[in-house]
């Protein structure tokens, strides 16, 4: 349910606002318990997210990093490559 959620900070580029709305409607779903609202809390539920969304910008717009900024490349490559290693293990514990 939380695959979107990812590492924002310290990104060249910086994090978008389509990845913000992402992983904060995957936290609202998170903590809701629900991926889609019932018609009676959808208002809140999107409330939520929107005050989540907001309150991620702040702190992303407001933390500070003396590390030099990730690639998404790279940090995509690293994934697949645990991944990679992940799915060996799985393949010869089978």
């Amino acid at each position: 349910m939380c695959r979107n959620i990812r590492t924002l900070h310290n990104f060249e580029p910086p994090a978008t606002d389509e990845e913000i709305q992402a992983s904060s409607l995957q936290y609202v779903r998170k903590i809701s318990g629900s991926t889609r609202p019932s018609q009676a809390n959808a208002e809140i539920f999107e409330r939520a997210v929107e005050e989540v969304a907001a309150a991620t910008r702040r702190l992303l717009d407001g933390l500070v990093s003396t590390a030099p900024p990730k690639s998404r490349e790279a940090e995509a490559e690293k994934a697949r490559e645990r991944w990679r290693r992940r799915a060996r293990r799985m393949g010869q514990g089978a």
